[in-house]
């Protein structure tokens, strides 16, 4: 078996679920042959048995222990050891199907989920996606499990049927003209059992949303208390879960009934019908045992038909709602022919506000709406193109849009100001590209002032960083993120208000060894801190939308008229809303106080 995931997922089809599903045949194509061949091998040596069985039982009562009997017996042998070799293959590759095709619908979901951005969000429920992921991905995947064994199915029925007309027509018309209509029977249950099942994985997909919604703001929930209600709320739609399972389960407990009951039916008829056979002389002994084992083999098949058609129905559905996913537009889309990058060092251009980064100096973005200049910030590194159609943004007079984005993600880094952690090792987490050595990931934690993270965190560097970092309080996950945008060694790095959560001290010195550590190279830090803007080359005023003025912190509250008087009262603002020196405390004490 290759290792899984596979690299390359490939481009999908979106136009159906049934091209999607047959796309993915085609990218397994081998292993699915593999497994339909070693299926129909399979199930043809078990529809030989009753024949065979027949044959060395008419062969014994009219021969009796002898040569022939023996080659009947010894063909019934080399079917067994065929059924048992090939059903250790079959099972094998069944299982290759069924992780190849989950595996790769879960790539295809995952890649989506982060090239789209904020794009997946606005137009699905975040729980929609996780159950695309763990759930519709693995239904999915067991209808190319099945597939083998539904491809011998169907050849083991013909091959089946075969015999039992050539043996006797009457009797072999009751099988093969009753198992369809058994079969046909069991599938009017399938379509109001495909409407339930609907039904149950809409309510799933609202119960994950709800409950993905309901933690992640906990916090808030247990700081307004407003717990109860969104509980209240959660068990609600918990019990519509339970409610439209027990819908499905009943229908399909039926019909898991019917497939057991009416084959057994059919087959004490043949039985009936072919002893009357026997006593008048129109059939042997022996060929009653194949009409009988070729009465009761021949309902597996037929299961094994309903059973593919349950899947493939629960595959299509499925599909749907990975379609669903795969169909949002990007926000910020692969240009079809990315333009050539302009070489190293050149100016970044925000032409709405009339920014102008250039290359080898830390510049202030200063405004009395840090919404706006978070928003100017956010340009900078094309996160989401139907936010900035209006406000274009150039490297070195080239359109970020017209770039190709995985070399721009590589040049243009922007960390905003909320710190997105994720679980796993802190040495790991803080390496996003997988390419820092143990002294640059200290050099990067020394700079970002978070040697505390390292003792907050068992083994330090090579501990274990739980879900989003919630051990650490909220200035240690802001500068952990700070520490991170660093290691990226970017050409040219925003950073969003990276010190909002620290104390002044600290802050001090954050602002110090951060200017020195981007000295040469261009960064915009995006602050109203005085401690932060009196270490940075230039301060640009934003005020309404454009950069008004420039110059050190320094000029800038020496600086005379209206420029000056508003930069100093933005400052001074800032200067105000700090007061005393803030300790680094923890969301879960801040949490604590609340209540």
């Amino acid at each position: 078996m290759r290792p899984l995931p596979v690299p390359d997922v490939g481009t999908p089809p979106l136009s159906s679920s049934a091209r999607l599903l047959w796309w993915q045949a085609g990218r397994q194509r081998g292993v699915l042959g593999a497994s339909v061949a070693v299926g129909m091998i399979a199930m043809l040596a078990e529809a030989a048995a009753p024949l065979l069985l027949g044959r060395a039982i008419d062969e014994g009562l009219a021969q009796g222990f002898g040569t022939d009997l023996l080659v009947w017996c010894g063909l019934m042998a080399l079917a067994a050891a065929v059924i048992v070799g090939s059903g250790v293959f079959a099972h094998t590759w069944d299982v290759e199907n069924w992780m190849r095709a989950s595996f790769a619908f879960s790539q295809l979901v995952g890649y989506k989920a982060t090239r789209a951005g904020q794009a997946v969000t606005r137009k699905l429920p975040t729980g929609e996606v996780v159950t695309a992921v763990a759930n519709d991905a693995l239904r999915v995947g067991d209808m190319y499990s099945v597939a083998g064994r539904f491809a011998g199915a169907v050849l083991a029925y013909v091959a089946g049927a075969a015999v039992v007309l050539t043996e006797h027509l009457p009797l072999g018309l009751v099988i093969v003209v009753g198992i369809p209509v058994v079969a046909g029977v069991l599938g009017l249950l399938v379509k109001p059992l495909t409407s339930r099942q609907n039904a149950h994985r809409e309510a799933t997909g609202r119960l994950t949303a709800l409950g993905a919604d309901t933690v992640s703001g906990l916090r808030i929930l247990r700081g307004i208390g407003g717990e109860d209600v969104f509980s209240g709320r959660y068990a609600r739609q918990s019990q519509e879960v339970r409610r439209q399972g027990v819908r499905v389960a009943g229908l399909q407990s039926v019909l898991d009934g019917l497939q057991v009951l009416l084959p057994g039916l059919l087959a004490a008829a043949v039985l009936w019908l072919g002893a009357r056979a026997v006593v008048h002389g129109e059939i042997t002994g022996g060929q009653l045992v194949t009409f009988y084992g070729y009465a009761a083999f021949l309902s597996w098949p037929v299961m094994i038909a309903t059973q593919m058609t349950h899947t493939t129905i629960r595959a299509v559905v499925s599909a749907r709602k990975i379609l669903d996913v795969l169909r949002v537009d990007e926000a910020t889309p692969q240009p079809a022919r990315p333009v050539d990058a302009p070489p190293a060092g050149a100016e970044l251009v925000d032409e709405a506000s009339g920014l102008v980064l250039r290359p080898g100096r830390v510049v202030g973005l200063v405004s009395a709406d840090p919404d706006a200049a978070a928003r100017v910030a956010v340009r900078l590194g094309r996160l989401d193109d139907a936010v900035e159609a209006d406000t274009p943004v150039r490297l070195g007079g080239v359109l970020l849009a017209d770039l190709d984005k995985e070399a721009l993600r590589h040049r243009v880094v922007v960390a905003e100001a909320t710190p997105h952690l994720f679980s796993g090792v802190l040495g790991e987490e803080l390496d996003s590209r997988g390419r820092a050595t143990e002294a640059e990931l200290m050099a990067a934690v020394l700079t970002a002032d978070a040697r505390d993270v390292l003792d907050s965190v068992p083994g330090g560097l090579a501990g274990e960083l739980p879900e989003k970092g919630r051990s650490l309080s909220g200035g240690q996950r802001q500068r952990v993120a700070l520490a991170r945008a660093l290691l990226t060694e970017p050409e040219i790095l925003v950073l969003v208000e990276p010190t909002s959560a620290v104390d002044a001290h600290t802050e001090a010195r954050i602002a110090e060894r951060v200017a020195e550590a981007r000295r040469g190279r261009t960064t915009l830090v995006v602050t109203a801190s005085p401690l932060v803007l009196d270490h940075l080359d230039e301060v640009l005023l934003l005020d309404d939308g454009r950069v008004t003025t420039a110059g050190t912190h320094a000029e800038l509250l020496a600086r005379t008229g209206d420029d000056g008087a508003r930069y100093r009262a933005v400052v001074g603002r800032s200067m105000a809303e700090d007061g005393p020196p803030a300790t680094d405390v923890s969301t879960d004490d801040m949490e604590g106080a609340v209540r």
